[in-house]
């Protein structure tokens, strides 16, 4: 690869509104790596357009979706899209610790890097305080 071309997204990030571009701003914010996430939004998406979607970012390398909810429209849509493909992995649930990890170790394999993001996210979430 030449310095002029851009690296294929290797990411989808899709959620609810502003939820990926918000999520994939803050990644750019502290890491300065945004360019390896696509944002899908499902605001104005029907269920068939945001298949589309991630099949079209499939097709064109991306092998990974971020959604934020596990039963979600998008992540039925990333499940629908990526039947049959092997390459793709889905995370569901993903938090701004989960697309830090993943964006800062490029160098893993993206299974391994959706799966250490999975347990970075997971690892991330704490209660404090308050009386059950």
């Amino acid at each position: 690869m030449t310095n002029d071309e851009v690296a294929p997204a290797r990411a989808v990030v899709a959620g609810h509104g502003l939820f990926a571009e918000g999520m994939i701003r803050a990644v750019a914010q502290i890491t300065g790596r945004s360019d390896m996430f696509i944002p899908i939004s499902n605001a104005t998406m029907s269920r068939d357009s945001l298949e589309a979607a991630m099949r079209e970012h499939i097709a064109a390398g991306a092998v990974v979706i971020f959604t934020d909810l596990p039963a979600g429209s998008c992540t039925i849509a990333a499940r629908k899209a990526m039947r049959g493909d092997d390459r793709v992995t889905l995370v569901t649930g993903v938090n701004l610790a989960g697309l830090l990890d993943f964006a800062l170790h490029g160098d893993r394999s993206a299974a391994e890097a959706a799966q250490a993001a999975a347990e970075k996210a997971r690892a991330a979430i704490a209660v404090i305080g308050g009386t059950p």
